[in-house]
């Protein structure tokens, strides 16, 4: 069997790149960039007002005036004006351009205004350029804000519209197809006999995808029986970038999608990893390109490796660089691991007084027991054993 370094990196190899488009920035929440954005013009672009007040001549009040004619008022967004007299000012708001010939800003709170005038309250002293973002301060023009392989998140997409992006290239998404499989599994909302068990897996699998972004999702549920088997799997690696098989695949009479993927013209690149859960993973490539992640389908197995292998290797072929790294975390107690394969330990994490978070081991009863995932928030990678991991083992953390 392979480790699981070895099956990660033959996904990478194998996973291909996917094709780049252009979308309206509202559309690209969660994309992966493909184009560096640089700055259209410095950042702020004038020398910007951040308190509402009065702008002035700083040397002003140095030289003793303290109370100053109000000559105007300038708003955000107006054209600036200029200070006619040292010793007038320019009522100013939020967010506008500093007036000509001020560079400074006294904060209306340290204000008395009566009479189309200002004064500054006993101890308020003015030094220049308090109060105001100076121009290109936050970057210059021609600066780069984003590179490509960047993942799109809410500051990088106000970055990208601040550079005036009202389109960007994005990584196209991938065309995902969810299958599960099995005569036994019957839809939520129908009636189940007392020999059947409800279809459960493939939405897990379809939150999962929808949390991380993935929209372009369809899904199908296929009978453990030869032809249709065959048929359906067809139609979904003509149509589809990626599939997602929960089911199937270990070494039972009826676990017949390896055979039948192989059939159809599928390249096998890897069938089982030394992991537990989610030792029966296949991996492998269509005949027309399509990646296949054939999973086992045991709940906890199937999120596992869901999270585990298929949304990383997803962004991966969006063009994501660098990868993202796996959070890493302390257990909160010894744990003992009595196989000598990897482990996937669900965790849910708790803070201490000092504002350390821990892990705290939730194990399953067995990898069918879904419902023991309830309120964890991942799980973690310990190597294989047989062997006990003390408190304080550092662990990479994987989050559903």
């Amino acid at each position: 069997m392979l480790t699981i370094a070895e099956a990660e990196r033959l996904i990478g190899q194998h996973l291909p790149c996917l094709p780049i488009e252009s979308l309206p920035l509202a559309q690209c929440s969660g994309a992966v960039l493909r184009e560096n954005i640089y700055s259209e013009r410095d950042q702020p672009p004038f020398d910007r007002v951040v308190m509402d007040g009065i702008a002035l001549d700083s040397a002003a009040p140095r030289e003793g005036v303290r109370r100053l004619r109000i000559q105007a008022m300038q708003a955000a967004g107006d054209a600036p004006l200029a200070l006619a007299s040292r010793s007038g000012c320019i009522e100013v708001m939020t967010g506008a351009v500093l007036p000509g010939g001020c560079d400074a800003v006294i904060p209306v709170e340290q204000l008395t205004v009566t009479e189309g005038e200002a004064e500054l309250a006993a101890g308020v002293s003015v030094e220049p350029w308090q109060y105001v973002h100076r121009r290109g301060s936050d970057t210059q023009q021609g600066s780069l804000l984003l590179a490509a392989g960047t993942r799109l998140a809410a500051p990088e997409v106000a970055i990208a519209a601040s550079a005036g992006m009202a389109r960007v290239r994005v990584s196209h998404q991938p065309t995902l197809a969810v299958i599960s499989t099995g005569n036994e599994l019957v839809e939520p909302g129908e009636t189940v006999l007392p020999h059947q068990v409800r279809r459960s897996n493939v939405y897990g699998i379809l939150a999962a995808l929808r949390c991380h972004g993935f929209q372009r999702v369809a899904e199908d549920h296929v009978r453990d029986e030869p032809e249709t088997l065959r048929s359906r799997l067809r139609f979904h690696l003509d149509t589809h970038d990626v599939l997602i098989l929960s089911g199937g695949v270990s070494a039972g009479r009826f676990d017949l999608v390896p055979r039948v993927l192989s059939e159809l013209g599928a390249r096998t690149i890897f069938h089982r990893v030394a992991q537990r859960p989610g030792k029966p993973l296949w991996f492998g490539i269509g005949p027309t390109g399509a990646a296949v992640f054939a999973l086992p389908g045991n709940p906890v197995s199937t999120l596992v490796c869901l999270a585990r292998y298929v949304i990383p290797a997803l962004f991966a072929a969006m063009g994501e660089t660098p990868a993202p790294q796996p959070e890493k975390i302390a257990l909160c107690g010894p744990f003992e691991v009595a196989t000598e394969l990897a482990s996937f330990l669900p965790v849910r994490t708790e803070v201490d007084e000092w504002g350390r978070a821990w892990a705290v081991p939730c194990p399953t009863n067995g990898s069918g027991d879904f419902v023991a995932l309830g309120g964890t928030e991942g799980f973690v990678e310990l190597p294989a054993g047989p062997g006990t991991f003390p408190k304080g083992f550092v662990a990479r953390l994987y989050r559903w």
